[in-house]
């Protein structure tokens, strides 16, 4: 029998690091690759969780000597990786072998890195993701040639024999005279992915004996219907993606509420793989969370996962991470407390806020016209003692239209939903401890200007682009 490894992402004399762990399918791998003349780096991670791990390291050392190829090999104790960033020994083991052999593809200038995922390998993945409730991205299994951006944007990871079944690559080692390590860990029914070869897919196989030839070319179909959804999700991403920074990625509401759930899902996930592009998969529950979280009744904001969350903001919904440097549209800012005296009052970023005191008649009638960002008030009952500064816990206002009754500043800031982030810092006008004014909002009750209002101050805050 033979077989042949598909190398058609090989170019000329760009080598590959082969990552080989000294089993059978490793063995095949990367004697397929040495007999078809490709340049090739043999890589090898002792991952110390088996007294027989040394001897596999010095048999792969020795088979690289032999074919007089460069050999690399590192050791870690994958165990206490795991337990010290709170991972599976599976998943520890995953990430410790693919940071060496990327680093090492990239010290050897590598055109790729290859492993030996096989057909049966496919088949488990899959049976993994749809015990574990995936969908279309986990379904589809692994991908022939792929880019993991977790551990290189640039470098594929792929894949040579992922058609070939096991029992063929059993019996390329026996023809070929190779001679691979038994790891016995591999009967361990303990791990999922050997319980699901050992028990599972030979119960499967007692109802369709052909059940893994079946497995694999149903990944292969939903893998080509994934690639076509995700040129749909692409069309969609262009007329909903409104920005994109540091830490952050913000849709148009309107053009997102107009979608179906199922399209916000993925218009979600595809935002949360490019800010966390180390996520393997994120759950339907999630998904579906968010994607109803985006409509237009909810306000507030949700946890999602990886250290992400979401939050409404005017007309943009954000999914960020919690240390992002999200960009400030403009507001209003204030820190330290001062005091304001007629005339030009200085803000930080390019605000001021102007002060006039005026006398006469038609007060009232100038007063009505006021704009948010300008406020008239009764100069007597003002006072001289005015202060702009940011809010303090459990303060109350009294605004204008609400027949003097208070409100908590908290619950005024989420009725006239100015975003949370710009809460904290909003300027507000402040006499005899008091809230004179909201800028931007409203004034408070108690210095309104009435009929027989004789003085009045004029706030305005004005925005002077290219100040500081």
């Amino acid at each position: 029998m033979t077989i042949q490894a598909r190398t058609g992402w090989f170019q000329g004399d760009c080598p590959v690091v082969v990552g080989v762990s000294g089993g059978p399918d490793s063995l095949c791998l990367v004697h397929l690759l040495y007999t078809s003349g490709i340049p090739i780096t043999v890589a090898h991670v002792n991952h110390k969780l088996r007294p027989e791990a040394d001897d596999e390291a010095e048999m792969v050392r020795s088979l690289a000597a032999s074919w007089g190829v460069p050999f690399v090999s590192g050791t870690f104790d994958v165990a206490q990786f795991a337990d010290r960033n709170s991972l599976s020994l599976e998943e520890a083991a995953r990430k410790v072998r693919y940071q060496f052999l990327f680093e090492h593809a990239r010290q050897a200038k590598a055109c790729a890195v290859a492993v030996a995922h096989t057909a049966d390998d496919q088949v488990e993945t899959m049976l993994m993701h749809l015990l574990g409730g995936a969908g279309l991205r986990g379904l589809k299994g692994m991908g022939e040639c792929t880019v993991l951006p977790e551990f290189d944007s640039k470098i594929p990871l792929v894949r040579p024999i992922l058609h070939v079944w096991r029992s063929e690559v059993e019996a390329y080692c026996r023809n070929h005279g190779l001679q691979p390590a038994q790891d016995l860990t591999n009967q361990d029914t303990t791990f999922l992915r050997n319980r699901l070869r050992h028990i599972l897919i030979p119960e499967l196989e007692s109802y369709n004996p052909r059940i893994k030839e079946v497995l694999f070319r149903s990944a292969e179909s939903l893998r080509g219907d994934h690639d076509l959804l995700e040129d749909v999700i692409s069309a969609y991403w262009t007329g909903t993606e409104s920005g994109q920074g540091q830490g952050y990625i913000c849709f148009d509401r309107p053009s997102l509420e107009a979608l179906s759930i199922p399209v916000r899902r993925n218009l979600i996930r595809r935002a949360a793989f490019l800010l966390r592009p180390t996520l393997r998969d994120v759950d339907f529950k999630t998904l579906d969370e968010a994607a109803h979280f985006s409509g237009k009744s909810r306000m507030g904001q949700a946890d999602f996962t990886g250290g992400l969350y979401l939050f409404h903001e005017g007309d943009k919904l954000y999914l960020a991470m919690r240390e992002a440097d999200l960009p400030n549209p403009g507001w209003p800012q204030v820190g330290a407390a001062s005091t304001l005296s007629e005339g030009r009052n200085i803000l930080p970023g390019g605000w001021f806020l102007d002060v006039e005191e005026l006398a006469g008649e038609h007060l009232l009638e100038l007063a009505e016209k006021a704009d948010p960002y300008t406020a008239w008030l009764d100069a007597d009952s003002l006072g001289n003692d005015i202060v702009v500064r940011t809010r303090r816990a459990g303060e109350r206002f009294q605004p204008l239209g609400m027949d003097g009754k208070s409100i908590s500043l908290q619950d005024f800031f989420v009725n006239e939903k100015l975003p949370r982030r710009a809460r904290t810092h909003w300027p507000l006008v402040v006499a005899e401890s008091q809230i004179a004014w909201v800028p931007g909002f409203r004034i408070g009750h108690p210095f309104r200007v009435i009929p027989g209002t004789r003085r009045v101050s004029r706030l305005s805050l004005v925005h002077e682009m290219g100040s500081t």
